[in-house]
């Protein structure tokens, strides 16, 4: 008889390449493929570690001399709202939300192109074409879902969103960068929560967070933020208690980093 032993994932590291959140900082990447019949567990798994998932690839920064990038989550019992997240509430109440398929459409295209010109004009996704922007959205060989919010037939804000077994993970969302006043970024992570709530989901997982960089400063606003460092999940605390400094010594070499990494059958 032929016995066939499971395969343990492959991991590999990128090229550094310019930081998008640090100016003058170089970014390094560990990732592995997201395929087969381990596909969930696995990404359940190391989204619990800190990766995060881009269409069939799992990823966690990994930079040689900096450690800035944190996966951040909210812990959904420990969240509640500020008083401005309240006004956020209540000038969105009127949209509707839908959870779909993930499958692109050509009105999510549009939205996601403003809202690229709007805000990301220069950004790493910037020249994103319809094919590209589908990819995103259709590879995914786990249980994902877009949820749209619109009010009557506008299409105002579009989140893709994995369902884990321990909460939902904001893949990426964008929205209609004309209607500020709504605060849709805000609104929709709201939105998540009470979906997560509904669900019996403990966590919202919402990608990274990076001290020093004002594009990320906005999650450290979410009471119940936790962020996985040093191996763990921590509550944020003071985001000033956080530095974002280079040193040589800041992350551990690449074959420690994959030996202490725990896969979903129990090997390291």
């Amino acid at each position: 008889m032929r016995h066939t032993l499971p395969i343990a994932p492959q991991f590999y590291v990128t090229a550094p390449q310019p930081c998008p959140y640090l100016e003058g900082r170089m970014e390094r990447k560990l990732f592995t493929a997201l395929q087969g019949d381990m596909a969930t567990k696995l990404n359940d798994s190391l989204s619990k570690q800190g990766f995060r998932r881009s269409q069939n690839v799992l990823y966690r920064p990994s930079c040689a001399e900096c450690s800035a990038c944190m996966s951040a989550r909210i812990n959904v019992a420990n969240f509640a709202p500020s008083r401005s997240q309240r006004r956020v509430e209540k000038r969105a109440a009127h949209l509707s939300r839908r959870a779909t398929s993930p499958w692109a459409t050509e009105e999510q295209y549009t939205l996601f192109r403003e809202y690229l010109d709007g805000r990301h004009a220069t950004g790493g996704m910037a020249d994103m074409d319809m094919f590209e922007f589908a990819a995103m959205v259709e590879e995914t060989p786990i249980r994902s879902r877009l949820i749209e919010y619109s009010e009557g037939a506008d299409l105002n804000a579009v989140c893709l969103t994995d369902i884990l077994d321990d909460g939902l993970s904001m893949v990426y969302s964008f929205f209609d960068p004309a209607l500020e006043r709504l605060s849709l970024g805000t609104y929709v992570i709201l939105d998540h929560i009470k979906i997560a709530q509904e669900l019996g989901l403990p966590y919202v997982y919402l990608g990274y967070w990076v001290p020093g960089s004002p594009k990320m400063g906005y999650k450290a606003k979410f009471q119940g933020l936790e962020v996985y460092r040093d191996g763990c999940w921590t509550a944020l605390g003071n985001p000033s208690d956080y530095r974002a400094d280079v040193h040589p010594l800041s992350t551990d070499p690449i074959a420690e980093q994959v030996a202490r990494i725990h896969l979903p059958d129990g090997r390291n």
